[in-house]
């Protein structure tokens, strides 16, 4: 019943490039005044994770497994990046291995309001303007979930004021000349009354993907998808045009003819997913394709929206951030009208935003697929939405146009986390076995006890970043750093001044705000023994109460 993702066969690789041009301030060629699109950030939103039982019209699996009538598993797949799942009240037990911190390998459901809140929420907090929800060929069998997907993204995206706009995709639609029309007539455009719907120059936005596309999926011919233009034109609707990336020339991945039709739309957006992933070909890009197309859409008042990317995680191109900053650079100082953000949850081609698995204890442990921490270098599950902030500062001229990623990988820590221990703020651990502070009594002497009831020197602790998703406790009382002493076997105490196997942990994050520390020598985690009324040792296969604390800055 489901629709694939679009695939475009990749394009090719354009020569090597590394000039530059200055940088456009305020965007003074641009062909409209700052709207909705206009010197905003767009992201692409998917909503289409579906889970069966969860009450959708579809009842599948949708887009998490290849046979959507059981549940996604190893052998059953269509996922690359695991979502982090923590801030979701509501989600599905999957056919995978628990997670690597132990708890139950489960998915959201794009259907479930909670969800979308949970997304436009983030889009909120993270500087993410309008949402481009993407609509499929709403005829076949997926209609009505897209439909009840666009009721639930209007809700969201009023609830938490964003702006959000209609993306039909084109792919597969065998008659999509007339059955686009009916379907903005008798259901879409009933939307732009909402205060959310974006508008542009004051008329709503409609975007149509994969028009002159070269591929079997979109085999249009020019006259169609001119009609098409025209007549979204004439209903008063300002029209993005998602094209090929080398829609100007006519060559790789674009049919030649359709030069028309690509300068017809008030704004073009060529796609740019798969086309490259290092920093190195998105120079190439900007010097060879992306410079040439702004001069062409300036000539002719068009507006130009390039996609940037954060890079395809399953494919080690996110270099940890540089890679995704690079492009939003590039992309702003060639003074783009608008940026669309590829894509904002789209899991099972590992190029979302959204946040995702930190590391192996976030996600299966038969997963197969790569963690943010992929490359060695530990981030925060909202990293790349916290890249898109500050890169959407820039591009609106709140921030200096800058080269260097400013955004730090774990938010108040080092840009590139060192390997030596840095200090730090400090923190108390009070133990969920018994609501008591752990403490490193006896000026550290004696091992760690959650016996405290308030916070004095021996229950504060440093948590000293080693990289790699790694860390260790440094104990304030004597300095000293927290040791899961014989390998994990006995007690921790603070005694050790430089860290090795026995004093690296992982900082475990859990679904209800508390933490868990799961010890690397032995692959344990810290339990408060007995309650609480014995020491702290690394013993606990999986997380319960005695293993969960609240981290509390003191």
């Amino acid at each position: 019943m489901s629709l694939s993702r679009r695939q475009v066969l990749a394009a090719g690789v354009a020569a090597a490039g590394l000039g530059a041009t200055a940088y456009v301030a305020g965007n003074a060629e641009a062909a409209s005044a700052p709207g909705d699109v206009v010197g905003k950030i767009s992201v692409g939103y998917q909503g289409w994770f579906s889970c069966l039982g969860d009450g959708s019209p579809i009842n599948q699996w949708w887009h998490y497994s290849a046979n959507g009538s059981q549940p996604p598993s190893p052998s059953n797949t269509t996922l690359v990046s695991w979502p982090d799942m923590r801030e979701y009240t509501k989600s599905y037990t999957t056919a995978y291995a628990n997670l690597g911190n132990g708890q139950p390998a489960k998915l959201f459901s794009s259907y479930d309001q909670q969800t979308v809140d949970t997304h436009f929420k983030w889009m909120r907090d993270y500087g993410c303007d309008t949402a481009a929800l993407q609509r499929f060929n709403p005829v076949g069998g997926e209609g009505p979930i897209r439909d009840a997907m666009t009721v639930k993204v209007r809700q969201a995206a009023e609830a938490y004021g964003r702006k959000f706009y209609i993306m039909y995709d084109v792919t597969s639609w065998t008659n999509m000349q007339s059955q686009i029309k009916t379907d903005w007539t008798t259901k879409m455009s009933a939307y732009t009354a909402s205060p959310a719907y974006a508008r542009q120059n004051g008329k709503p936005v409609v975007c149509i993907w994969g028009f002159g596309f070269n591929d079997a999926g979109r085999p249009f011919t020019p006259g169609p998808c001119l009609d098409v233009i025209n007549w979204f034109k004439a209903q008063g609707c300002y029209v993005i045009g998602g094209v090929p990336t080398w829609w100007r020339t006519g060559i790789n991945d674009s049919r030649p003819g359709f030069l028309d039709v690509y300068h017809a739309f008030n704004m073009i957006s060529p796609w740019m997913v798969g086309r490259t992933g290092d920093v190195a070909g998105l120079d190439s890009y900007y010097n060879n394709v992306n410079v040439g197309d702004q001069a062409d859409c300036n000539a002719r008042g068009i507006d130009y929206q390039p996609c940037v990317m954060p890079g395809d995680l399953s494919n080690g191109a996110r270099a940890h951030g540089d890679f995704y900053w690079r492009h939003i650079y590039n992309m702003t100082r060639l003074g783009a009208q608008g940026l669309y953000v590829s894509m904002f949850d789209e899991f099972n081609e590992g190029n979302q935003i959204a946040k995702t698995a930190e590391n192996a204890s976030m996600q299966p442990t038969n997963f197969g697929h790569p963690a943010l921490d992929a490359d060695g270098v530990a981030c925060s599950s909202d990293y790349y939405l916290r890249l898109t902030a500050d890169g959407g500062r820039m591009f609106k001229r709140e921030t200096p146009l800058t080269a260097t990623r400013p955004t730090q990988p774990i938010a108040g820590g080092p840009t590139n986390p060192p390997s030596t221990p840095p200090t730090g703020t400090s923190f108390a651990f009070r133990s969920r076995a018994n609501n008591r502070y752990v403490s490193a009594p006896n000026s550290g002497n004696s091992p760690l006890i959650a016996s405290a009831t308030a916070v004095g020197t021996a229950e504060r602790f440093e948590v000293v970043d080693l990289g790699g998703g790694n860390v260790a406790l440094r104990a304030r009382v004597n300095s000293r750093l927290v040791c899961a002493e014989n390998a994990g076997a006995a007690a921790l105490i603070a005694n050790r001044t430089a860290a090795g196997p026995w004093e690296t942990f992982k900082l475990i994050r859990n679904s209800n705000g508390t933490v868990s520390l799961l010890a690397t020598v032995n692959n344990q985690y810290v339990c408060a023994e007995n309650a609480g009324a014995a020491a702290l040792i690394a013993n606990r296969a999986a997380i319960g109460g005695w293993e969960q604390f609240d981290q509390v800055q003191a």
